[in-house]
């Protein structure tokens, strides 16, 4: 069974746990749970948007760049459902007149952390077949606690609506890395989400 090199585990650690504004905002006191569609968003709102719209470019430039390498159909495939993930969201930036955090170039980010993110899973999932599964494995891994947590600590109608499609996406991929990484002779040991919730994904 095969580990991510804990530069890469570091990395993605310090997205989860420092910078992801999802994790430190907390809850807002002041939101009502009938807020609706059209509401004001709250700056941790906003920030949690605007960081899933970064976050769904870098599983997609991670899996169109390990495409390239391997010219296997699972990434190109996913890719293109990570691109309906950042139109989806987009279209909250929008709703809600916020600026698109995101760089046109494939593999260029805003945010320093996410640049730094893409640039080591991207490395690690040339080193071989096996090491980009596990990546993709690992991402999806992260972008459903992310998702998790976008979903309760918001009470936006709207978001919880789009957060929870994406978060359908992000099981599915992973269903699908991990069941790769199987035929391969190899598992996946999750790093974010619970071992129980890990297990209940994989047996749907």
């Amino acid at each position: 069974m095969k580990t991510m090199p804990k530069l890469i585990v570091y990395v993605l650690a310090l997205a989860i746990t420092v910078t992801m504004p999802v994790m430190a905002a907390g809850k807002q006191s002041g939101r009502q749970s009938t807020q609706t569609n059209t509401s004001s968003l709250s700056q941790a709102e906003e920030e949690t948007l605007l960081w899933m719209r970064e976050e769904e470019k870098v599983a997609r430039d991670v899996y169109l760049s390990l495409y390239k390498t391997w010219k296997q159909n699972v990434f190109s495939n996913i890719a293109d459902s990570e691109q309906n993930h950042m139109d989806a969201v987009l279209k909250k930036i929008e709703m809600f007149g916020l600026v698109d955090p995101v760089l046109p170039g494939l593999g260029e980010f805003s945010n320093s952390t996410l640049q730094s993110l893409y640039d080591n899973l991207v490395y690690d999932g040339k080193q071989s077949y096996v090491k980009a599964l596990t990546v993709g494995a690992t991402i999806e891994d992260m972008d459903i606690l992310d998702l998790m947590k976008a979903i309760e600590q918001t009470t936006n109608l709207s978001l919880k609506t789009t957060y929870e499609s994406l978060l359908e996406g992000s099981k599915n991929h992973l269903r699908a890395f991990v069941g790769l990484l199987r035929k391969q002779g190899e598992d996946y040991e999750r790093q974010y989400i619970s071992q129980e919730l890990f297990d209940a994904i994989l047996a749907l």
